[in-house]
Parts: structure tokens; sequence; C-alpha cells
């Protein structure tokens, strides 16, 4: 099941319009910070645990949690870094029965300590007043909570304010923020759990989960699974790659065009000289540009073709303007260095940049990295969820490519084929031992799929 991802004044609008149809701020409070408790006990047990409060909302849903918490039958203290200032916080104070200490040097560790300093709102650094406190204390702790997101966070680009340190699990309240999903605070927030305080959170934008990929026809054959056509440059090693891995994602039939035999590729790969192969009526997909090298040619032969493309590495740096690929059926699978050469220096967070990269081009693109975006160009939006950092390794985008071609050709959506293939890709890389190379990949491919 998909989560959806929002914006923080897309969250913000559904409050104010939940407010306005007459659910209380203090409420969405209430729902907010027995949430949060909830997701502490279930995680952690009834430890000896510190909440770290702020002014705002953020810190009344950290004081409905103690609260809750306390009643669950955990040791619960508070340490706040000033009287709150919103009347549904003041509510939440004066609910809590407890003492509230002053947070500072002289705040004393937990077991378990939980932020609920700033929440989504936040725009600049974190006074080392209290920075410093707190990232004592998170460093000191055996486990660490965040509430909706992990503070010195800016919930729309995953920006560090303030690095307060990496946190075992946050609770997203209400939605997912882009952050939740974007480095640098992906490496924050570590677990992400979420919960639902009442808001109708639809979105075009959502975290790529499991693929329901289309089911095998009982009658069909081998070209009915999709045919996945590779062309073969310089470099052969990352097309058989990428032909591997197609064929192993559950291709019917795959085929590279090359003008010399390559080695290591399954015997089920057909391997052809024939010019007019391209011409096939049969080909679900395209793949061109892993191995592709300084050979100009492939990808002009790609784009006088109609069939559904997937363009990576090399073919992204001959493409020239993105504009040319308009009209074209393509999903596009830049690396942050591809993307800045194709796109130039775009403006804004990394989703918007992907964005505005599909619009211009009127492709999918699969923008890599430790957070990877799919953007299509009707505004869908998907973020991966965290990968194994050992999947920077030589030839892995070669593989997503034949993973995505391989889905592709059975028909799927072209974004939602990428999303399947990025997916497919990250659970595969949790299933080989580290260190791994990309060889390992496809061997994974089949019991994650």
């Amino acid at each position: 099941m998909t989560r959806p991802i929002l914006p923080a004044a897309e969250l913000q609008r559904l409050e104010r319009e939940a407010i306005d149809t007459g659910t209380s701020t203090r409420e969405l409070m209430e729902r907010a910070g027995r949430a949060l408790a909830t997701a502490s006990h279930r995680m952690f047990g009834p430890r000896d645990t510190l909440l770290l409060v702020g002014t705002g909302n953020n810190g009344g849903d950290g004081y409905v949690a103690a609260r809750h918490l306390a009643e669950m039958g955990a040791k619960v203290r508070i340490a706040a870094i000033g009287e709150p200032g919103t009347d549904a916080a003041k509510a939440a104070r004066a609910d809590w029965s407890g003492e509230v200490e002053t947070l500072g040097e002289e705040t004393a560790q937990a077991d378990l300590v939980i932020d609920c300093l700033f929440g989504t709102g936040l725009s600049r650094p974190i006074d080392e007043a209290i920075a410093g406190p707190a990232r004592r204390l998170f460093g000191a702790a055996r486990r660490t909570l965040a509430c909706d997101l992990p503070s010195g966070i800016e919930a729309d680009s995953g920006a560090l304010l303030t690095d307060l340190g990496a946190f075992d699990l946050t609770l997203a309240l209400g939605a997912l923020k882009p952050a939740h999903r974007l480095a640098p605070a992906i490496h924050r927030c570590g677990r992400v759990a979420s919960a639902g305080i009442g808001l109708e959170a639809a979105s075009d934008w959502h975290e790529i989960a499991a693929p329901d990929l289309p089911a095998l026809d009982p009658d069909g054959h081998k070209f009915d699974r999709g045919m996945v056509h590779c062309l073969s440059g310089a470099m052969p090693g990352a097309i058989a790659l990428s032909a591997h891995a197609a064929a192993r994602a559950g291709a019917g039939y795959v085929r590279v065009s090359t003008s010399r035999m390559i080695d290591g590729l399954p015997s089920s790969v057909v391997q052809t000289e024939d010019a007019t192969a391209l011409d096939d009526e049969r080909i679900g997909c395209l793949l061109v540009g892993p191995g592709m090298g300084d050979i100009p040619p492939l990808l002009t032969v790609a784009l006088t073709k109609t069939h559904p493309l997937v363009l990576d590495a090399d073919a992204l740096r001959h493409v020239g303007e993105p504009e040319r690929l308009n009209g074209h059926d393509a999903i596009v699978t830049p690396h942050e260095g591809e993307f800045v050469e194709l796109f130039g220096e775009l403006e804004g967070s990394k989703a918007d940049r992907a964005l505005q990269a599909a619009a211009t081009s009127q492709c999918v693109i699969v923008y890599k990295g430790a957070d990877t975006l799919v953007a299509s160009p009707d505004g869908r939006l998907g973020f991966a969820p965290p990968a194994p950092p050992a999947l920077a390794t030589a030839g892995a985008g070669d593989v997503l490519a034949g993973i995505i071609a391989a889905i592709r050709a059975r028909g799927m959506d072209r974004f939602e084929a990428a999303c399947a293939g990025v997916w497919i890709h990250g659970r595969a890389a949790e299933a080989c031992r580290v260190p791994f190379i990309a060889d390992d990949l496809l061997a994974a491919i089949p019991s994650v799929m």
C-alpha cells in the first residue's frame, strides 16, 4: 500500500480545513499525541522516557504523549525549551500532572528520548543553546523517536538546518513529508512509521511501495510477457547486465543488437546483427545507453522508432536539448551528474527539479541517488524507500534500467513501471550480502518478485 507524501503547506491546509469543519486543534493534538505514545509503547515498551518539547503544537503533542505514556506504565519526564505558545499546547500542558524541567546542560539523560521540539514549519537553524543539550541527550539514549519529523530538518527539501543526529524511529503524522524520503534527511529519520490523525491526505506524490505487477496469462506466450530489445555499444558488459536483468525481471524475450558476440549472457538472450530487428512490432521496450560509449547514432536510431524507450547512461549525454525527447514514450534514468548535464542547474528541491525535468522533456524521469525519485509529466511523483548504501556500485544502474525495461515491455504505464523497477531494485539490494557487485543483484531479482 502506498503512503501519500504532502508538502508542509498542504498539511497545514488540511488541518485548517478540518478545523473549519468542526475538528478542534486540541482534538488533532490529542490524536497526534496518543499516536506518538502508542508507537513508542509498541516499538520500545515502557522505558525510562524523556520528552523534549518546544513551545508550539509539536511540543503540545509531546505533553499529550507524556500523559498517555505515563498511563501505560512508563516513567516519564519532560524537558521544555519554554512555556507553550499556542492555546492548544497550553491546554495540553495543563492536562499534564507531572513536573516540567527546563532543557539545558543539567538535564539528565534517559533510556528513550522523544523529540517534540520543532515541527514542519522550521525554516532556520536551531539555537545552539537548545541544539547542544538536545544533541547530547539524543546521543546518550539507547533509543530515539521523533514526532512527525526530526527537529532541525526542513520539511519540503530534506535540508539539515541543524543536525541533531540520526533517530531510530520517526512517526509521520497525517502523511509523510518530502523530507522523510529526501537526502540528507532520509538518513536521519530511521524507520518511518505513519499515523492518521483524521486528515484526508490524498496526493499525486507517494512513497513507492511493492508493485501490483500484471498477472501472467495462463494461455499467453513469451511475447505476451514482453520483448525487450537492447542496443549494444562500445562497452558490452554494461548492456549485458541490463539484458540479463530484463530476463530475470520477467521479460518473455530479450534480444541484443550487437556487432560482436557478448560473453556471459544467458543462452536465452538472443544476440543479433540484423539491423531490421529494430522494426519488429513485437518489441515492448527498447533500451539504449548502458555501455553505449561515444556512439551518438545509436540514440538517433532509437529515437526514430516508435517503441517505448528506456534511456540510460551514455544515451543521456547525447540527447542535447531535453525537448528533443518530446513526443517519445520514454523513461529517462539519470544520476545527479547526468541530470545536470541534460537539464542544467534547476532551482528548488530535488522533487521540484524532477518535476521540472519531466515537464520539459515529457518523459518519466528516474532521478537516481540515495533518494531516488520517479517523476511523471502529469505531476505524479514517487519517492523511493531507503535502499542499502552498498547499491552505489558499478553496474547497478544498468541492472535498474533492465528491470524497468522488462516491466514496461509487459504493458504497464511508464510511471508505474519505473516505480516498480525502483522498488524491485532496492529490495534486491537488501537481499544481497554486503559487499556485493551488480552481478549479485541479478540472482536476487526473482526472489524479490
